[in-house]
């Protein structure tokens, strides 16, 4: 990534207003999580301790950005019945939530006509937009972000992502299909 870019970390600590995250796929797999997804796999139990090692950095970034004003807010489209990986997610999500993110799920049965970005992504404050690559596989791609500002392109993820949070269903009322 240049010098001149921020990275995702340095977005969250700038950020006054907002900070909103939109997840479109059904399956990651990502180096820094295989650890826990394959342990979850064996044994059906997902790390959920807010001070854990594996938790402790994002929940101490979130409930930072939270206490000074921000509202992070967190909307995954998925695809019924979920993959694996979604169980996973969804088991862990108790630990977003209790750091201060705003979770919401939707089917993407229910997404076929909203137009959606090509990436999942990142908003910060309404005027920075990061988008995450990953390969077939959901690996990191490699670069894994690109940070956009151009007003038309803020816009468009906006209003995505707005769409998708009007439709979508509270952590707490979705029941995994």
């Amino acid at each position: 990534m240049p010098q001149n870019v921020p990275s995702f970390d340095e977005l969250m600590e700038a950020a006054q207003r907002s900070a909103v995250h939109l997840e479109m796929r059904d399956q990651y797999a990502v180096g820094d999580e295989s650890d826990d997804f394959d342990a979850w796999l064996t044994t059906g139990q997902r790390d959920a301790d807010p001070a854990s090692e594996y938790w402790a950095p994002w929940v101490d970034m979130i409930s930072r950005a939270v206490a000074r004003g921000v509202v992070v807010r967190r909307a995954r489209v998925v695809s019924e019945p979920v993959t694996d990986y979604i169980r996973y997610e969804h088991a862990g999500t108790v630990v977003n939530v209790t750091a201060g993110e705003e979770v919401r799920w939707l089917p993407r049965r229910q997404a076929v006509d909203l137009l959606l970005p090509g990436a999942d992504l990142w908003i910060f404050d309404g005027t920075h937009v990061l988008f995450n690559h990953f390969t077939g596989d959901g690996n990191w791609a490699d670069p894994d972000t690109e940070l956009r500002t151009e007003p038309s392109i803020v816009k468009q993820c906006v209003d995505a992502f707005e769409a998708v949070w009007e439709r979508a269903i509270p952590h707490d009322h979705y029941e995994i299909h």
